[in-house]
């Protein structure tokens, strides 16, 4: 068994490209069902954001897997796949693996260190559950992905810096304030940076959104969003007696506020700090105004200047991540190496079972003579002779299984034993019960079509079962 994944990011598709590979939530139990009955595909995960459409898969021929997988998404999207392959990218078991972690732990973000991907990853996996797609190998690997992510963070500060403009102003006002409970935020002008930075100040819980723009009606516009006050910009003094933030983007040639506007409406605020942040280019607010009291003045190149210094951090930080993540694929290739060992293991205590039974009834048979005790007794001690017997043997193949040359150790070990007729009858069970699960699929297919000659299912599925 391999494990593959196909995907295309934010590095390797833009926007344009991406949404046309966005699974619609609806639809993802249906597409991870068809994709599970593609050919050699054995298990599958299907992770998709705004960032990312990821296909996971456990495939039995690793040469061949990517065309299957590229096929499947030419079908479902509707594309030809010489419109999008150069858009793909491919890793491979090992590689797989740690492209998995690396997701997973926030690495591979646009942001990195963000969290809301482990949950999506963990999402995706639970889904794939639901639907019966995942087996002993995913159940196995994104139960250990989402527990290093975990660990990741919480061992580490990646996710301590913030590196974003709007969300390092909210952290550098905090310095000054503490808790921004109570607090007013004035903005001058309504820009997009404007918004998403008293976005994070509303999120961490000031009170109060004053819009003050040259535009009255943009100004209300944005001030609706927050519930706040709107006014003109003949009214920007009256508001900076009231506001504790100043956040300012105009787009104005000259300078908003000047120093000698601002100070003798410090006088009538009796030594309240005021933070202001000038996101504006040029800019929107006099740098003097940062010699005066109780005034803390930030311009575009101070938030950036901070940024830059905490993705610095966070790299740091992403470097132990990478160390753990070398950890988890060793940990999980040396798990697959003892996987092969289960079923020998089993074999060989159902053989030993066998046997002992069938000793127990030649026994029985040469001394009718013994009563239920003796019996027990006897079953008792010659059960524990077998079991000890077996267990330096499981001990020390499980070992060797998981060395250099595990797959010879366990081929040695079956013929020592002669476990062959035994794996066999397994083997043949298991493609039994394989059969059985594609004729209940094909029972739930028909029934499924079924239903959609009764327009009682989506089109977009109907369309999906039409495909297949």
């Amino acid at each position: 068994m391999h494990i593959v994944v196909v995907g295309l990011n934010y590095r390797t598709a833009p926007v344009e490209i991406r949404e046309k590979f966005a699974f619609a939530p609806s639809d993802l139990p249906q597409a991870l069902r068809e994709l599970k009955q593609t050919n050699s595909i054995m298990e599958c995960v299907i992770v998709g954001t705004c960032n990312r459409t990821e296909l996971y898969c456990v495939v039995d021929r690793e040469h061949v897997c990517g065309h299957y997988i590229r096929g499947f998404m030419e079908k479902w999207f509707r594309l030809p796949r010489d419109k999008f392959s150069n858009h793909l990218y491919i890793y491979e078991n090992d590689a797989a693996i740690e492209h998995l972690l690396r997701v997973t732990s926030g690495l591979d973000s646009m942001v990195i260190g963000e969290t809301q991907i482990l949950g999506q990853v963990k999402d995706a996996f639970l889904l794939a559950q639901e639907q019966g797609t995942t087996g002993i190998m995913f159940n196995t690997l994104f139960k250990q992905a989402v527990t290093m992510a975990k660990r990741a963070h919480s061992e580490t500060s990646i996710g301590e810096n913030p590196v974003s403009v709007s969300y390092a102003a909210v952290e550098l006002g905090k310095r000054i304030f503490g808790s921004y409970e109570g607090k007013t935020v004035l903005i001058i002008g309504a820009g997009k940076m404007s918004e998403l930075t008293v976005k994070h100040l509303y999120g961490n819980g000031a009170a109060k959104v004053i819009v003050a723009n040259r535009t009255l009606q943009r100004a209300q516009e944005l001030a609706g969003k927050f519930n706040g006050a709107a006014g003109s910009m003949e009214q920007l003094p009256a508001f900076l007696e009231e506001a504790d933030i100043v956040i300012s983007s105009t787009g104005a040639a000259d300078l908003v506020l000047t120093r000698g506007q601002l100070a003798p409406i410090l006088q009538k605020r009796k030594s309240r700090p005021l933070f202001m942040i000038d996101i504006a280019v040029p800019r929107d607010l006099d740098p003097g105004l940062g010699e005066l009291p109780n005034v803390f003045l930030y311009d575009i190149d101070d938030l950036q200047s901070i940024v830059n210094n905490n993705l610095l951090e966070r790299r740091k930080e992403a470097e132990k991540i990478e160390a753990m993540i070398q950890d988890e694929i060793a940990a999980f290739e040396q798990w697959k190496k003892t996987l092969g060992v289960s079923p020998v293991i089993q074999a060989l205590q159902e053989k030993a079972n066998l046997v002992h039974e069938q000793t127990m009834e030649s026994l029985l048979n040469k001394l009718p003579e013994l009563n239920e005790r003796e019996i027990k007794v006897i079953r008792k001690l010659t059960k524990s002779i077998v079991n000890q017997m077996l267990r330096d043997p499981i001990v020390r193949i499980k070992e060797m299984a998981a060395e250099r040359h595990g797959d010879e150790a366990l081929e040695m070990f079956t013929k020592i034993f002669a476990l062959e007729e035994v794996l066999e009858e397994k083997q043949a069970e298991q493609a039994r019960r394989e059969q059985l699960a594609k004729k209940l699929a094909a029972a739930e297919a028909a029934s499924f079509r079924k239903e959609e000659m009764h327009g009682q299912v989506s089109v977009r599925a109907a369309d999906a079962w039409a495909r297949n």
